[in-house]
């Protein structure tokens, strides 16, 4: 880039502009170093925390090791070690499961140095001392992670937190769908501002005429003018697209322009739900192409799955008993009928299978179906009603807090379902599954799974397999132990639930 660009580029930037670039970057190095101090306060508890139950019920140590020293120099080479691992990295920052993966990590990579240390080296430190600070800490560190990420979401969703400010570049359909994604989850911090088109779609003004919008979104530039239109935006983001215009070449000459200006570039690829672990930018011959690996529906993290489904499974109808046994005597008192409910639901690869659930509705629900169909609620193949009146007053509230799936647990013991997977379908549904639908099929259906934790009811049809599909394909042990701690805030808040 040559200094006269450089220049123009600078000329162009407005002081109001600049100063809104400059006010993101502040309140996203306050939510950093308001991280760090948490992350400091936690460490801290942690390792005083595990020198009290190792030596307050016994005798203090009687190797004369200063443990308040060992102490400092293991709160700060843990925090050394969470910035090695880019855990203030603000690209993981507020979404997705790697911010925890890179924390869990960098506690679990100091642990192991220093029990190699200690094991060459053998100064005294206590074993159990070290065990507890590091159990503490890494389960503290994820939880202040998860406290700080949820205040941020709520900021973020009532336009008061660091957001970016994002301008989209791109043909028209591209744009609508980007728009569309960014505006389901605002939580993420990408609020579109503007858009630019190609130029054959502007419109040319004239005096008095409106702003030509795409949708809602003000169209503000041309490929022509992508900087001048992110400055006069006040954006700090250029979220580029699919189009034919956008060459190799033109997409390079932007990034060149964008040097010193704060900034940033970002490609949003038509690689339409996949997910990042399964993404990979290798160059070769000097082009970035990006591997898409296969999905993993067998293999070891498949045996684990099912495994600990199976044990969490059998733990949780343990625990649940007096709760399954207050819902049953519930159930009989409010209405007559069993207290069960099965029904014949599709599993993996096909093969059906009886679902158990608690009865939430009138004994003859089912034969009521053709009588109702003009109150369906939703599209595709679901049969939902807000109001349904075929449901029993103790059904709404099983339905609300969804306890009348805890009988599933059942299922996900006998193999038939997981935890955590697509939604079980009827066989009636599963009979006019085309081609794409029918993946749901290759895992098995889960009591809870993305459409659980999104909306649940208030989901359309297609959001409904459009999620299920994601799944499917992006799975992961990491993903699942975060729908599972979701779904108890979706019952919790029990929205979607009728």
């Amino acid at each position: 880039m040559t200094t006269a660009s450089v220049s123009a580029l600078r000329d162009a930037t407005t002081p109001s502009a600049a100063d809104e670039v400059r006010r993101l970057a502040e309140r996203r190095r306050i939510y950093v170093r308001t991280l760090v101090a948490c992350d400091a306060v936690v460490i801290a508890a942690a390792i005083f925390g595990g020198y009290l139950a190792r030596f307050s019920t016994a005798s203090p140590p009687r190797t004369g090791l200063p443990y308040g020293l060992i102490g400092v120099g293991l709160g700060l080479s843990w925090l050394i070690w969470l910035r090695t691992v880019r855990c203030y990295d603000e690209r993981v920052l507020g979404y997705g499961t790697d911010e925890y993966r890179r924390v869990a990590g960098a506690s679990g990579r100091l642990a192991g140095t220093v029990a190699i240390l200690g094991y060459i080296v053998d100064i005294g430190v206590s074993r159990s001392f070290l065990a507890i600070a590091f159990l503490m800490g890494t389960v503290g560190l994820i939880t202040a992670r998860w406290v700080a990420r949820k205040r941020l979401h709520r900021a973020r969703s009532r336009g008061a937190g660091w957001s970016h400010r994002v301008l989209v570049v791109g043909d028209a359909a591209h744009v609508l769908e980007l728009v569309r994604q960014l505006r389901r989850e605002p939580y993420t911090g990408y609020r579109v501002v503007g858009a630019c088109i190609p130029d054959g779609l502007i419109v040319p003004r004239t005096a008095g005429a409106a702003q030509q919008h795409l949708g809602d979104v003000p169209v503000v530039g041309s490929f022509r003018n992508i900087v001048e239109a992110a400055t006069g935006a006040r954006a700090d983001t250029i979220a580029v697209t699919g189009s034919n215009e956008l060459t190799a070449s033109r997409l390079r000459r932007l990034g060149w322009q964008l040097e010193g200006s704060g900034m940033e570039l970002v490609v949003a690829p038509a690689l339409v739900d996949v997910a990042g672990p399964r993404i990979h930018t290798r160059p070769v011959a000097g082009l970035p192409l990006i591997h898409v690996e296969q999905p993993d529906f067998a293999g070891g993290t498949k045996i684990v799955k099912n495994v600990v489904e199976r044990i969490l499974a059998v733990g949780g109808l343990l625990a649940a008993l007096p709760v399954l046994l207050l819902v049953a005597i519930a159930i009989k008192l409010d209405s007559r009928g069993p207290v069960l409910f099965r029904q014949r639901r599709v599993g993996q690869h096909g093969l059906e299978f009886d679902v158990f659930k608690f009865r939430t509705m009138v004994v003859d629900a089912d034969q009521m179906v053709e009588k109702m169909s003009t109150l369906n609620e939703t599209n595709g193949l679901l049969f939902k009603v807000r109001n349904d009146p075929r449901v029993t007053r103790v059904g709404r509230i099983l339905r609300k807090y969804s306890l009348d799936e805890l009988p599933q647990l059942v299922n996900v013991v006998r193999g038939d379902m997981s935890l955590v997977g697509p939604r079980p379908p009827l066989p009636r549904e599963v009979a006019q599954y085309d081609g794409d639908v029918a993946r749901r099929l290759l895992v098995k259906p889960g009591i809870t799974g993305l459409w659980q934790v999104s909306g649940r009811s208030d989901l359309t049809w297609e959001d409904g397999i459009r999620l299920d599909l994601y799944y499917v394909e992006n799975w992961s042990l990491t993903s699942d132990l975060s729908i599972l701690w979701k779904t108890v805030g979706a019952v919790v808040r029990s929205r979607g639930a009728y």
